[in-house]
């Protein structure tokens, strides 16, 4: 299997010097900067991250590699991980370097193998099979070499259990897709996309020759990806197969920059300088911000609201009281069907009261926040889902005095009669403002108004001309 020359290893074996290391790609590393094995990276149950990675220059194993420790991976977890693997014989080193108008982050993955094995899938499996290696780790990595089996088998003609892996079965570059899958998982990312991946054009020189850009592998991994060339023929080869299958592995989609709060910009470098672009990879890391969905009252299943629920609730002691309205309101908003607050006596006889709503599944989660961001609780309950029965309701506006009140009429509706008609009660409260009488006596008026509309228990269901329905 091959890699790219222009921005992967180009597999030159690690010596020491008096004045440093000579890397895989020739350079000499002052002492220094070496990044040495520490204690694997803990999830602690932080909220995941949002990973979104520009891969509109390339992509390669060590750009990927990178960009994700410049954008606060744990990398003393991830040299940690590469000892695991091969104990003794992989080094991570970095360095800052210049690309273009970008301060980019080169890390070098030294490999004490002085003649590498064509290794076989199967190899690297049990590589990764020790002790110790994370399996969120262990698992990506193998998704990818898994996607690089594949496509290098359908070039071939031969089953994936027999594909040699060439430049890529080197340690240098295990440890890039290994590392990559470390990094990934100490930045704790939930999601991750990408942008279109460049893939270059022209040609390049492989252990199989003179090949068109996109080589045959890096076209099989492409299948069902959006890639473009992203450069004139001179170009060459922008992206290589480690670096595809990465993403593969990594990303659920392509799409632009999506919405989120940014908290982190890793920028990675590849080997090679261009004199056409910078030819950097850069990697945004951030929270999602989450579309609220519309509140529960105005999602429906045909004409009526949603009827399986969940009851969200938690009882709180040490709360303002005067805060409690705007509480319930941060919850319907978050999409509970509704809420409500009932006072309480809990153990040692303290006053307290229990905030609960109902909301449906898929807003469950939203509810949940809202009474954990506004409200003093340090757990919230969620019951397994719930049925409720829900009548089928219609506002109808009625005139009294020149002014529109609205009537909430509700039941089994067309072919059916009305069950209950009352006046929404914010528009009594402004009918007697407008009229100047006591709230009675203008709910009284309107009743009235509603019931010679025909808009009362036992009477035919409406027609909803001009009426609004929820």
């Amino acid at each position: 299997m091959h890699d790219n020359h222009a921005g992967g290893h180009h597999h030159h074996h690690p010596k020491s010097l008096p004045d440093g290391i000579t890397t895989a790609d020739g350079d000499i590393v002052a002492p220094g900067t070496v990044i040495p094995a520490g204690k694997l990276w803990v999830d602690e149950g932080a909220p995941r991250r949002r990973l979104w990675i520009d891969a509109s220059q390339g992509a390669s194993g060590d750009m990927l590699l990178g960009a994700l420790l410049d954008a606060g991976a744990d990398a003393a977890s991830v040299a940690a991980v590469l000892q695991l693997v091969a104990p003794g014989k992989l080094h991570l080193q970095w360095r800052r370097v210049e690309r273009g108008p970008f301060q980019a982050m080169k890390v070098d993955v030294i490999a004490d193998e002085v003649d590498p094995p064509a290794r076989h899938l199967s190899d690297i499996e049990a590589m990764l099979s020790v002790d110790g290696v994370p399996d969120e780790t262990r698992e990506l990595a193998l998704d990818a070499f898994r996607r690089l089996a594949r496509a290098e088998a359908h070039v071939h003609g031969v089953e994936v259990e027999d594909v040699h892996f060439h430049e890529v079965g080197a340690l240098d570059s295990i440890g890039d897709m290994v590392g990559v899958a470390e990094a990934v998982r100490t930045l704790g990312i939930g999601r991750a996309t990408c942008s279109v991946v460049a893939v270059g054009t022209g040609t390049v020189n492989t252990q199989h020759g003179l090949l068109t850009v996109p080589p045959p592998a890096v076209l099989q991994l492409a299948r069902g990806w959006q890639v473009e060339a992203g450069g004139p023929p001179e170009a060459g080869e922008l992206c290589t197969p480690t670096g595809l299958a990465l993403l593969r592995a990594i990303c659920d989609a392509v799409e632009p920059l999506p919405k989120m709060t940014l908290r982190n910009i890793g920028i990675g470098a590849g080997s090679k300088v261009r004199a056409d672009r910078a030819g950097v990879l850069r990697a945004t890391v951030g929270d999602e911000v989450v579309e609220r969905p519309r509140p529960a009252t105005a999602q429906t299943q045909g004409d009526r609201p949603e009827t399986t629920i969940h009851e969200v609730s938690a009882n709180v002691d040490d709360l303002d009281p005067r805060v409690w309205p705007a509480v319930i309101d941060r919850l319907l908003d978050a999409g509970a069907v509704d809420a409500w607050l009932v006072p309480i006596i809990m153990k040692k006889g303290r006053p307290a009261h229990t905030i609960t709503a109902i909301a449906p599944a898929d807003c469950v989660d939203y509810v949940a926040d809202a009474l954990v961001t506004h409200t003093s609780t340090i757990g919230v309950r969620i019951t397994a889902p719930m049925h409720r029965r829900v009548l089928e309701r219609v506002w109808i506006p009625v005139e009294v005095e020149g002014f529109s009140v609205r009537i909430k009429v509700s039941g089994e509706g067309v072919g059916h009669t009305i069950q209950q008609a009352t006046a929404e009660f914010i528009d009594v409260e402004q009918l007697a403002e407008h009229l100047g009488v006591a709230q009675r006596v203008a709910l009284t008026q309107a009743q009235s108004v509603a019931w010679a509309a025909g808009l009362y228990p036992g009477a035919p269901w409406p027609e909803e001309e001009g009426g609004v329905r929820r």
